[in-house]
C-alpha cells in the first residue's frame, strides 16, 4: 500500500507531495519547498519517518511546482523524471521567477524523461504515467490503479480545472486529456490535485461545469 502525505509551499499554494510504502523508499513529487524553512518541513518529514527518497519527479514545470527540485535533487543525490515536452519551460524558470519574486536555483537537467505507459518503479510499489497535456506541452499524471489514486498536478481540481493562459497551455486540448485519460478511470480513484483538496473522478464526472457542457 502506498502512503501519501502532502505539504502546501510557496505563495501559491502547491501541494508537493510525498508517496512511500513499507519498503521506507519514496518519491517526492513536484518539490515547490522555497524558503529554508520549507525546506526543512520536507526533510524533516523524511528523515523522523526514516524514509530513502529514490526518485524526484514532476507532473509539470511551472515554477510553483519546481522551487524545490535543486535542493531535493542535490540532498538526495537523485535524479529528476519529466516529459521532454515541459524541458523549456524547465529551463527558464530562474529568467522569469523574478518576476514573481522569486531567486531560484536552476533545476537540474532531467536524468529520464517519462512518456505515456511507462511505469515508475519504488519499494513495492509501481506508478502509470499518463500523458495530460493542455495546462501545459508536458504534463503528466501518475496512477496507482492498485490503491486507486492520481497524482494529476494541475490537470483537474475539485470543480474546476487547469489555466490554459500560460505557455504551453490550451483549453480544447486539456478538456480532452481530462475526458479520454481521467474520466476513462473508476469513479471511486482518488484524485490529489496541485492546489486545494482532493475530489474523486466521480464527483468531477457529476458535478464539474467545465466537463458538462
Amino acid at each position: 500500500m502506498i502512503n501519501i502525505h502532502y505539504f502546501t509551499f510557496n505563495g501559491f499554494q502547491e501541494n508537493t507531495y510525498i508517496l512511500y510504502d513499507d519498503t521506507k523508499e519514496c518519491v517526492i513529487i513536484d518539490p515547490g519547498c522555497y524558503s529554508n524553512e520549507e525546506e526543512q518541513v520536507l526533510a524533516n518529514f523524511i528523515s523522523e519517518n526514516e524514509l530513502t527518497p529514490v526518485k524526484l519527479l514532476n507532473t509539470h514545470c511551472h515554477i510553483d511546482h519546481v522551487l524545490g527540485n535543486n535542493f531535493v535533487a542535490s540532498k538526495y543525490n537523485i535524479g529528476l523524471e519529466m516529459h521532454e515536452k515541459d524541458l523549456q519551460t524547465l529551463r527558464v524558470t530562474p529568467e522569469y521567477g523574478h518576476t514573481f519574486g522569486f531567486n531560484i536555483n536552476p533545476s537540474p537537467e532531467p536524468s529520464t524523461l517519462l512518456n505515456e505507459g511507462d511505469l515508475v518503479k519504488f519499494g513495492n510499489s509501481e506508478l502509470s504515467v499518463l500523458f495530460t497535456p493542455g495546462h501545459s506541452a508536458g504534463h503528466i499524471v501518475f496512477v496507482s490503479h492498485e490503491d486507486k489514486f492520481v497524482i494529476n498536478g494541475d490537470v483537474l481540481f475539485r470543480g474546476s480545472i487547469g489555466r490554459t493562459d500560460l505557455p504551453g497551455g490550451d483549453y480544447e486540448t486539456l478538456i480532452t486529456s481530462i475526458k479520454t485519460k481521467l474520466l476513462i478511470l473508476p469513479d471511486d480513484y482518488e484524485v490529489y490535485t496541485g492546489h486545494g483538496p482532493s475530489t474523486t473522478i466521480g464527483f468531477e464526472k457529476s458535478n464539474n461545469p467545465f466537463l458538462n457542457q
